[in-house]
Order: C-alpha cells, then sequence, then structure tokens
C-alpha cells in the first residue's frame, strides 16, 4: 500500500473559517462496490458557507467533514468492482467528505472526467455544473430566442448556467455588482446591477412581455419578485435562499416557506410552472435512476466544457490545509468563479 496518510478538514460546530480542524488519519480502505479516489480537487460551494453556521437545511450532525464534491484518480477499488478503474480520473457529487486527501465513494456514484480536462477545470463544474445543466434543460427546458433571468451571474451556478443557456440560444439577462458587468457583456449577456436597487423594474424594461425563466437562488421577497417577472408559459427555478444565510432560528423556515409559495404558485391556473431545485432530488426513490441522470448531465457539461461552451472559472487554488483562507474568500463576495482546494 502506499505510504501517504489522510488529510481531512473537520468542520467541528457553528465556527468561524479559523474555527476548522485538520485531522491526520489512515487512508480509508474500499469496501464491496467501492473504490478510494485520491482527491487532486474540491471546492467551496455555498453549501459549505451554510454548513458552517448550522443553516443547510440537511446537513449531518457536528462534527463532519464537509466537501460537496470532489475531482481525483481512482486509487484503489474494493471487491466487486473491476481493477482497471484504478487510475483513472474521476469526478463525485458527495454533499459532505470531500474536504479529505482520501475518499471511499461507491464506484456507481464516480463519473469519468475525459481526457485533457484538468483536475481544477473539472471540479468548477461538478455540483455548479449539474445545477445548472438540470435546471436549464430538466426544469426550465430553454430553447434558442428564449429570454432568461439569472440571478447572481457572476457566480458558482450563475457562471455556469449563463454560458449554457448562451450555448442553448437564449437571451440572457444577468444580475451582479457593476465590477462584473464587462466580463458578462462579453459573454453576450444583458448586465443589471441588483445594488442599484428595483431590479424588477430595470427588467421589465428589457423584457416587456416578462420573461421565459428565473434562476433565482436568493429566496424570500427576490423569489416572489422573480415569480412576477415571469412571461405566460415561464419557469420560475428558485434553487436556494442565500438571502437568509446570516439569519438565526430554523435553517428549514425559509426552506419550507419557498416551497410552500412554489406549491402556490402551482396551484394558480396561469400556466406559469415553479420549481424549487434540489440536486438529491429522486435519490432515495431511484438510486439508480438518479445516478444515471447523474452521469448523463455531468457528462454534458464536461462535452460544454470541451468545447469551450463552458470556461472553467478559477477564482484561487489554495492547499486543503487552507481550507479556511478559501472559505474566506469565498464568502467574501469579492471573487469570481469557484474557490478550489488541491491537496
Amino acid at each position: 500500500m502506499n505510504a501517504e496518510g489522510l488529510v481531512e478538514v473537520v468542520l467541528p460546530g457553528q465556527v468561524e473559517p479559523e474555527g476548522l480542524e485538520i485531522r491526520h488519519g489512515a487512508v480509508p480502505v474500499a469496501g464491496p462496490g467501492q473504490v478510494v479516489v485520491r482527491m487532486e480537487a474540491t471546492g467551496v460551494s455555498f453549501a459549505e458557507q451554510q454548513m458552517r453556521r448550522g443553516r443547510y437545511y440537511d446537513q449531518p450532525p457536528f462534527p463532519f467533514v464537509p466537501g460537496y464534491d470532489l475531482v481525483g484518480t481512482v486509487l484503489t477499488t474494493g471487491p466487486g468492482v473491476d481493477p482497471g478503474l484504478a487510475g483513472t480520473r474521476v469526478a463525485a457529487l458527495l454533499k459532505v467528505g470531500g474536504w479529505a486527501s482520501h475518499v471511499c465513494v461507491d464506484a456507481a456514484d464516480v463519473v469519468p472526467v475525459p481526457d485533457g480536462i484538468g483536475a481544477a477545470e473539472a471540479e468548477t463544474v461538478v455540483v455548479n455544473g449539474i445545477t445548472a445543466w438540470q435546471m436549464l434543460h430538466r426544469k426550465a427546458r430553454i430553447r434558442a430566442g428564449r429570454t432568461v433571468l439569472v440571478h447572481g451571474a457572476n457566480g458558482g451556478v450563475g457562471s455556469v448556467l449563463v454560458q449554457l443557456a448562451r450555448a442553448a440560444g437564449a437571451e440572457v439577462i444577468g444580475t451582479a455588482s457593476a465590477r462584473h458587468h464587462d466580463a458578462l457583456r462579453e459573454q453576450g449577456v444583458i448586465p443589471v446591477d441588483y445594488r442599484a436597487g428595483n431590479v424588477a423594474a430595470r427588467v421589465r424594461e428589457l423584457a416587456p412581455g416578462g420573461v421565459d425563466a428565473v434562476f433565482d437562488h436568493v429566496g424570500g421577497r427576490s423569489a416572489v419578485d422573480s415569480w412576477r417577472l415571469l412571461a405566460p408559459g415561464g419557469t420560475l427555478v428558485a434553487y436556494g435562499s442565500a438571502s437568509t444565510r446570516d439569519d438565526t432560528g430554523s435553517k428549514q423556515w425559509p426552506v419550507l416557506k419557498l416551497l410552500g409559495r412554489v406549491w402556490l404558485w402551482n396551484a394558480l391556473p396561469n400556466g406559469r410552472h415553479a420549481y424549487f431545485f434540489n440536486i438529491w432530488a429522486g435519490r432515495a426513490l431511484s438510486r439508480s435512476r438518479f445516478r444515471a441522470r447523474l452521469r448523463a448531465d455531468l457528462t454534458q457539461v464536461f462535452g460544454a466544457l470541451q468545447r469551450g461552451d463552458v470556461t472553467a472559472r478559477i477564482a484561487a487554488r489554495l492547499p486543503l490545509t487552507e481550507a479556511a483562507e478559501a472559505l474566506r474568500l469565498a464568502e467574501s463576495g469579492t471573487v469570481a468563479g469557484k474557490v478550489v482546494l488541491n491537496p
């Protein structure tokens, strides 16, 4: 066996980023149907920012190792797994556990990364890419000539969303702070400054008949405005409650309130649709179907990355042991793209 040891980052409780702990141990052993992946890149998602505040709606009890996804190379295979998988670069969606040098994963949950895509590049589009792809194509079913509104167009999911929407031939209006507007214009996006107030009025000027889809990660008041901006037959895809990140009280309540609104909106007889997107939906009902869909969609996203339809946006790369600094940077709102952790 290799002489490497396990290094992992532990979230011990509701702490400031500096409260993260580094733990050392033995490299895990692959059980039946499993592989051990040597991590090459993981990253900071919005989920970890919520988790450290105890605000992610279905996070495990503390302490745990965060890390929503990872890219790495299969080191060893367990019984019942094709030994030929060893040495393959793969991506995995985990929810927790990715901030570690070695991770044990079910072999059925890893998706091959095509040749020519670097680990950090691939990492930027795992959770963000699957989320963007599924919302755009499985929920909103966007086609060429449609107009969409993307909130947080320079964010992790938002930046992939706008690129995939443009590749699908849609007109894109994107909200972002002014410093990101030139970069958005270069991508063919019409930027709207969310800090300048009354975003809804500005969007109405740009799309008097309403927009065909809105992708909203803000929740709360924003989701209500987003619903009102829809054209007849339009779709709202809500996928978070970023506006409540720093709230106290129940972490379930913002999500339940949003789910209640979505249910109510869908009951209205106006041909519009609302979804609360959860990347894990359907997993409990049919694991094999969930895995097949995930593999198909991530393969599509990797294809878009290879074609240049999507550009990997790496905001910064830091070593795993500097996860606290990485989390601070991601939370600062000053970077565009994904903060990536390497071993």
